[in-house]
C-alpha cells in the first residue's frame, strides 16, 4: 500500500512558514539598527523604547488575541495577524523619526499579537498529545529560520536600496501566507475532506483538545500555582530571547566592534543553530516524557536549559574575549531552544479547549519581560557606556526563571475536563 504523507503534518508546514515570516519581519529592525540609530541620531535608550513598543503592544493584546481564536476559530486569526503586521512591516520603512518609529512599531506589535497562542491551539486540535513537543518545534524552527534568513536579505538590500527598502521586501511576503491560508486551512481535522478517516480519528482520541465548552474561571486560573510559575519563568526567558533578536546585532557592532558583515555571519550562524537546537529539543523533550512521565520530563527541560543559559550570559559578560563571546552566544541559543518548546507544550497540557487563551496569558508575561529587557539594556548600557553591565543583569533574571519550574506542574489541568 502506497504511503501517505500525514495531513496533520502538511499542517506543520503553514505554520513553520507563519513563524518564519513572522521573525523574518521581526528581525529587520534590529539588523538594521546600527543605521536606524545613525540615521535618526538616536541613543541606545531612545532605540530601546523603538524596540519596547512593539513588545509592549504585542504583551498587551496578546490575551485578547488568543481568547478571540478560542472563540472564533485560529484560522480568521490568522489571517487578521499577517495582514496586519505586514501592513506595519511596510509602514517602517516610511517613520521619519523617534516619534514614528515608536507609534509604527507599537502598532506592528498590535497586529503580530496572538500568533504564537493561536498556534498552539492549532496544534492541540490537529496533533495527539504524544507529538505536542515535536510539533511544537516546527514552530520554532520557522523562528529561527526567518531570524537566520533574515541577515541574508536585510542588509544585501539594505546596502542597495537603503534601510527602508528592506521593511518594502519583507512587508509583501506575508501577503502569499494569508492567500494559502484562506484557501486551504481549516481549524480541525473534521472540517477537511482531505484527512483520512484513520488519521481523524487518531487525532481526535488522542489530542489534548476536547471538543465540548468547558467553564473558564479567571479567578481560579490566574490562582493556579502552576500557571503563576508558568507566565513568570517566560517571563524571565525573554530577557535573553529579546536580547538575541533585538539587542545583540547592535550589541556585535558597538559593543564588540564587530563589521556590518561580521555581524550578518555570526548572526545567520546563530540561528541556524538555533534550528539544530529545536530539532533536537523537541525530539527529547517528547523521549524523556515518556520514559519519566509528564512531570519530570517538563520540569528537567524548563530548569536545567534555563540555568546553562543564565551560565553562558555571565561567561559573556566576564570575558573580553570576541571567540569567548561568539561561542557562549552559540551555546546559549542551544539552551534557550528548550525554554518555548516545554513552555509552549505545558499550554497544550494544562489548558484543555482553552488553549488560547492560557498560553496568551503566558506570553502576555513573556513579552512584558521582553519590553523591559528593551528599555532596561539601552538606559544601562547608555549610563555605564558599556554593553557588559545589563548582560549581568539578563543572566541574573535567567537563573531567577530556572527556579520557577520546581512549582510548574504540567500534569495538571487548569482547565477541569
Amino acid at each position: 500500500m502506497q504511503y501517505q504523507f500525514p495531513y496533520r503534518y502538511r499542517v506543520l508546514v503553514l505554520l513553520f512558514f507563519l513563524t518564519l515570516i513572522t521573525y523574518l519581519d521581526r528581525v529587520c529592525i534590529s539588523v538594521v539598527g546600527v543605521r536606524i540609530k545613525t540615521e535618526f541620531h538616536l541613543t541606545n535608550e531612545q532605540f530601546g523604547w523603538v524596540l519596547g513598543a512593539f513588545s509592549l503592544a504585542y504583551a498587551l493584546f496578546e490575551i485578547p488575541s488568543g481568547i478571540l481564536g478560542d472563540r472564533i476559530g485560529q484560522r480568521a486569526v490568522f489571517i487578521r495577524i499577517v495582514l496586519w503586521w505586514s501592513l506595519f512591516t511596510v509602514l517602517t520603512g516610511f517613520t521619519t523619526g523617534l516619534a514614528s518609529l515608536i507609534i509604527v512599531r507599537f502598532l506592528f506589535g498590535m497586529g503580530e499579537s496572538g500568533a504564537y497562542p493561536t498556534s498552539s491551539a492549532v496544534i492541540s486540535r490537529w496533533f495527539p498529545a504524544t507529538e505536542t513537543g515535536r510539533s511544537m518545534s516546527a514552530l520554532f524552527v520557522g523562528q529561527n529560520a526567518g531570524a537566520a534568513i533574515a541577515p541574508l536579505i536585510v542588509i544585501p538590500v539594505a546596502i542597495g536600496l537603503g534601510w527602508r527598502a528592506s521593511f518594502y521586501v519583507n512587508g509583501t511576503i506575508g501577503l502569499l501566507w494569508v492567500l494559502v491560508c484562506f484557501l486551504w486551512f481549516k481549524n480541525n481535522p473534521s472540517e477537511v475532506k482531505g484527512v483520512s478517516d484513520e488519521e481523524r480519528n487518531f487525532i481526535e482520541r488522542n489530542r489534548r483538545f476536547v471538543n465540548h465548552k468547558q467553564p473558564f474561571s479567571w479567578k481560579i486560573v490566574l490562582k493556579n500555582r502552576s500557571l503563576r510559575a508558568l507566565v513568570g519563568q517566560l517571563f524571565c526567558s525573554q530577557w535573553a530571547q529579546y536580547f538575541f533578536i533585538a539587542w545583540m546585532p547592535v550589541y556585535l557592532q558597538e559593543g564588540k566592534h564587530f563589521s556590518e558583515n561580521g555581524m550578518k555571519t555570526v548572526t545567520s550562524y546563530f540561528f541556524i543553530i538555533g534550528i539544530v537546537g529545536v530539532l533536537s529539543a523537541g525530539f527529547l523533550i517528547d523521549f524523556l516524557v515518556k520514559r519519566k512521565g509528564l512531570r519530570f520530563g517538563r520540569r528537567f527541560f524548563g530548569m536545567i536549559p534555563l540555568s546553562l543559559l543564565a551560565l553562558s550570559f555571565l561567561i559573556i559578560a566576564l570575558t573580553e574575549n570576541d571567540v569567548v563571546v561568539v561561542v557562549c552566544l552559540y551555546l546559549a541559543q542551544l539552551f534557550y531552544s528548550f525554554n518555548p518548546l516545554v513552555s509552549f507544550s505545558t499550554c497544550v497540557d494544562i489548558g484543555g479547549d482553552r488553549v488560547g487563551t492560557i498560553a496568551g496569558i503566558m506570553n502576555f508575561c513573556g513579552q512584558i519581560g521582553a519590553f523591559l529587557l528593551a528599555i532596561v539594556f539601552g538606559k544601562i548600557a547608555d549610563l555605564t557606556h558599556n554593553f557588559s553591565a545589563p548582560i549581568f543583569i539578563i543572566a541574573g533574571v535567567l537563573f531567577t526563571g530556572s527556579l520557577l519550574w520546581l512549582f510548574i506542574d504540567p500534569a495538571k489541568p487548569v482547565v477541569k475536563a
